[in-house]
């Protein structure tokens, strides 16, 4: 039985998940390395997004790379992608799921490593602010995913245990954080990671966006999670 005084929670990553981003970081990525002399192609550069900045830029340009540059590269992928924020758009149902699950009993939080500007444009793209009890940006974490500080500072911003939340993602950078403080991790494919890619990283569930997973919230790991929170409030 869960104890009264611990909380079961959800956290849930932005770019690719909640907000129709990933496409967008892709091109500005593109447009950054070419101000830099470097042509990556633009699937090389989607498969990294959902990486913190620094791994992606190393990941992509390899550790023979002039590391001086890497701070450029961030900040004309800044420059690019903020072309966009008038653009940007939440998935259907995001809204509606944080909603529903804050509305279960869920502690809902938003696990973004996005600088906090950015962050508050991708909120209020989603715009379910009364559903949210806490989120974190890129300053929350020492190192970005697919380490998993951001997921620890999301847990402490919730007042979470690893073990009492699951973890909603798109990218297996995403799967792989998570399962360092051994967060379970639902993944959706509206980010463009396929469903293979994600079970194989380790995702305990697959659905294809947040509308889905609402559709089949009572069959799915998060409609357990939030029976659980149910039967901890009625032992109050």
């Amino acid at each position: 039985m869960q104890q009264a005084n611990r909380k079961l929670g959800v956290l849930f990553d932005v770019d690719g998940t909640l907000v129709d981003s990933n496409y967008l970081h892709t091109i500005s990525w593109w447009h950054a390395f070419r101000q830099l002399g470097r042509n990556v192609p633009m699937a090389t550069i989607h498969r990294a997004v959902g990486m913190g900045a620094d791994k992606l830029i190393a990941h992509l340009l390899g550790e023979d790379r002039d590391k001086d540059q890497d701070s450029q590269a961030e900040a004309a992928h800044g420059a690019v992608f903020s072309t966009y924020w008038p653009a940007l758009q939440a998935f259907d149902g995001a809204k509606d799921l944080l909603q529903h699950c804050s509305g279960a009993g869920l502690t809902v939080v938003l696990a973004s490593s996005s600088k906090r500007r950015e962050l508050d444009v991708l909120t209020a793209a989603i715009d379910a602010d009364d559903a949210v009890a806490g989120t974190t940006s890129s300053s929350d974490a020492e190192e970005s995913k697919p380490a998993p500080d951001i997921l620890a500072a999301a847990l402490d911003a919730g007042g979470l245990q690893a073990a009492d939340a699951l973890f909603v993602g798109d990218a297996v950078w995403d799967v792989l954080a998570a399962s360092e403080l051994g967060i379970p991790t639902i993944g959706l494919t509206c980010g463009g990671t396929g469903e293979a890619e994600l079970r194989d990283a380790g995702a305990i569930e697959i659905h294809t966006d947040p509308a889905a997973l609402l559709a089949d919230f009572e069959a799915s790991a998060l409609g357990r999670l939030a029976a659980g929170a149910a039967d901890a409030g009625q032992n109050r």
